[in-house]
């Protein structure tokens, strides 16, 4: 097997990548341009903010500018022989774009698991020039079955970071924003993948500026630069989360290990809800919708704010890594992101039961508090236990807290259970007397729900919740109410009906088919 270059294990002579970077800014830009810095509007923030937009690169990613360098530097008999690569997406992009600039062909091992649109940007940027196989669900799996292949037709291995002229192709980014004039910066945030992109970087801008603090960012469950550092070397994690997938990597580079361990000044850790936050402040700030790895650097920049590490006034840099995410990611994207300094809290909280508790509960909650999610169903007990999805700011939750101790009632925060994330709603539908199922839409305003449920409460009991918050101007929920009578039934059915335009916007019963699944008998 033959690489793009060799490197000795012992040579981290910064000096070696600054060189390289130095070359790089003589081929890169033949396929691409310098990418912009943009400064983040966050009044909540004592900071100025800039970000680095490598989502308007060429590929929607700043990959393209090592995989080119790479291949670019590259004799035209090692382009001949054939490239091959490996890459949950980004790097692949930029494969691709290089191989059909430079006229040789590309064989990419992505694994299965790779978004539809990376792999369909692949085929768009390479045409006849690439080749993908899927292969594994790993970056690391596919990592395997590319090395193996180059071994049996001695083609040229194109290391997505793990190699010092793909790192000076990244760091011509670096080069970018020192040339942009909106420097020096105090601090750089920057998503760890497999750690070259934040190698370069701090190579190159501490050069210039050497007081700047660079940071590396990785998600908790996937810190595999982390886990080196504590170990003194590179180690690969027993498991990867793949929420991030563009930095979803079991082992760091021997070669970016050994940079980022003596250029860096800390790794820190974000959660997948941190991320989507970060997502949410880029989308509400600059209308700018990145792929999860590609906020990364916000979520870590914003943790260190929170958490007092970044002082008044200072500039900050961070980079928007990549915008190539599946359409469908979305929806779970938005569901897992806070509001503003605002974060999503799930509480299994105890109430009696009986009339109106619910209701009478939910009125007590907090003003600022967002209800964004309620499940409930009723089992055979004195005290129910309905799981409330929740938006509000550490303020908001202490008065919360207060709420639940006069209530002598300790709720128990259920943010990370199965049940909860996969919205099983348990309920025993043999004690459901003279049941009534209803969709109900109504305006997603504060109080418009609880207004409803004042409506109906002195005859019905709630026995069946189901409401998500969906970011639409209209709330709709699956409500399951019993009553004393098939009378006091009717009359409340009725009552709703005549609610419909007012307090709330459509009601209608489930069918019978549905209603037999929810109970197990016939609607009587």
């Amino acid at each position: 097997m033959k690489s793009a270059q060799a490197s000795s294990s012992q040579d981290f002579d910064h000096n070696r990548l600054f060189e390289e970077i130095l070359a790089a800014r003589e081929r890169v830009y033949s396929v691409g341009e310098a990418t912009p810095l943009q400064q983040l509007p966050l009044p909540d923030l004592d900071a100025q903010v800039w970000v680095k937009r490598e989502d308007l690169g060429p590929i929607k990613a700043y990959k393209w500018r090592g995989a080119y360098n790479a291949m670019a530097a590259l004799t035209a008999e090692q382009r001949s022989m054939g490239v091959v690569a490996a890459s949950a997406g980004n790097h692949a992009q930029g494969v691709a774009l290089a191989a059909k600039a430079l006229g040789c062909q590309a064989v990419i091992f992505m694994p299965r698991s790779t978004p539809e649109v990376k792999q369909s940007e692949v085929r768009r940027f390479g045409g006849d020039h690439v080749e993908i196989r899927l292969i594994g669900d790993t970056y690391d799996d596919a990592g395997h079955a590319a090395r193996t292949y180059c071994e049996e037709t001695s083609g040229v291995y194109i290391h997505p970071y793990d190699d010092e002229v793909t790192m000076g192709g990244q760091g011509t980014l670096a080069d970018e924003v020192v040339m942009s004039g909106k420097g020096p910066f105090d601090r750089v945030y920057v998503a760890i993948g497999g750690g070259g992109l934040a190698a370069a970087l701090a190579c190159w801008l501490k050069r210039y500026w050497p007081e700047v603090k660079v940071y590396g960012v990785e998600g908790v469950e996937q810190a595999s630069m982390t886990a080196a550092l504590a170990h003194g070397s590179p180690v690969e994690l027993d498991y990867v989360d793949v929420f991030c997938d563009g930095t979803a990597v079991r082992k760091v580079g021997s070669i970016t290990f050994e940079y980022c361990r003596s250029l860096l000044d800390g790794v820190i850790t974000v959660t997948n809800d941190e991320v989507c936050d970060s997502i949410r402040t880029l989308w509400e700030t600059l209308r700018v919708i990145p792929e999860p790895s590609g906020a990364m650097g916000l979520a870590g920049l914003k943790k260190h704010y929170h958490t007092g590490e970044i002082g008044s006034g200072e500039k900050v840099l961070t980079v928007i890594s990549g915008a190539n995410m599946d359409f469908a990611q979305l929806s779970g994207i938005a569901q897992r992101a806070g509001i503003g300094s605002k974060q999503r809290r799930f509480l299994r909280v105890p109430i009696p039961e009986g009339k109106g508790s619910l209701v009478e509960f939910l009125e007590q909650l907090p003003e600022e508090i967002s209800i964004v999610d309620l499940q409930y169903g009723r089992n055979d007990s004195e005290v129910q236990f309905p799981v409330l999805g929740l938006i509000g700011s550490e303020s908001d939750y202490q008065q919360l807290d207060a709420v639940l101790a006069q209530r002598g009632a300790n709720a128990s925060d259920v943010s990370t259970d199965e049940d909860v994330d996969y919205r099983i709603i348990n309920y025993a539908p043999e004690l459901f007397h003279y049941p009534l199922f209803i969709n109900i839409e109504f305006p997603e305003r504060a109080g418009a729900f609880l207004r409803f449920m004042n409506e109906v409460k002195d005859i019905a009991s709630l026995c069946y919740f189901n409401y998500s918050y969906s970011g639409e101007r209209v709330g709709r929920a699956l409500v399951g109410m019993e009553f004393n009578s098939a009378d006091d039934q009717q009359a409340c059915l009725q009552r709703i009906l005549a609610m419909c335009g007012k307090n709330i916007r459509a009601a209608r019963e489930v069918s019978d088919e549905t209603f037999y699944r929810l109970t197990g008998h016939s609607r009587g």
